[in-house]
C-alpha cells in the first residue's frame, strides 16, 4: 500500500498576490522560486530543500481555524514584528503560548486573512519578557476549547517535533 512520506507543498489562496509576496518575502524571509507557466497569479517559495509554499490569487473565502504551521528560527523577533503589524490572531486558537514540550506557538494572519501557525523548536532561545505581554499566556499549556470531546490519540509526551534535532 502506498503511504505519505512527506508534505511536498501547501498552497494558500490570497486576494492580492503583490501584497502577499511582500509579506512572505519580507516578514517570513521565504525565497521565491519560479512557478510553472500558469495562466493565473501564483508564486512558489522554498521552505527548505524538500518543501515549498505556494500562494495563488483567487476570490475565495479564508478559513477561520484551518492553518499551515511554519517553523521559525527566531520566534521572539517574529512575535515582535507580527505584534507591530497587528497580525497576531488569538480568536481561533488562543493566545501565544509555550506548549508543554517547550515549543512556542502563535497564530498570525497574512494580508489575505490566511491563518499561519508560527512555531519554534523547544530548544529555541526565547526572550522571557514576551511572557508579560497581554497576547501571551504566562504559563505553558495547550488551547482549551471547552468542547469536552477528546477523540484521537493523546499523550503526555506529545510534541510538534519528531525525528532528529
Amino acid at each position: 500500500m502506498a503511504r505519505v512520506i512527506q508534505i511536498n507543498h501547501v498552497t494558500l489562496v490570497v486576494n492580492d498576490l503583490d501584497q502577499a509576496r511582500a509579506f512572505y518575502e519580507t516578514e517570513l524571509g521565504l525565497e521565491p522560486l519560479p512557478a510553472f507557466q500558469l495562466d493565473f497569479p501564483a508564486q512558489f517559495y522554498r521552505v527548505n530543500e524538500q518543501q515549498q509554499l505556494h500562494i495563488t490569487e483567487w476570490a475565495d473565502r479564508t478559513s477561520f481555524r484551518a492553518h499551515v504551521c511554519l517553523q521559525v528560527d527566531d520566534f521572539t523577533d517574529l512575535f515582535q514584528r507580527m505584534k507591530a503589524r497587528q497580525a497576531i490572531d488569538t480568536a481561533p486558537w488562543g493566545r501565544v503560548r509555550r506548549l508543554p514540550d517547550g515549543a512556542m506557538q502563535m497564530f498570525v494572519r497574512d494580508p489575505s486573512g490566511n491563518l499561519l501557525e508560527i512555531s519554534a523548536r523547544p530548544d529555541t532561545a526565547i526572550d522571557e519578557r514576551i511572557f508579560s505581554d497581554e497576547l501571551v499566556e504566562p504559563v505553558a499549556g495547550v488551547y482549551v476549547s471547552e468542547r469536552a470531546d477528546s477523540r484521537g490519540e493523546r499523550g503526555e509526551d506529545a510534541t510538534l517535533y519528531h525525528g532528529p534535532v
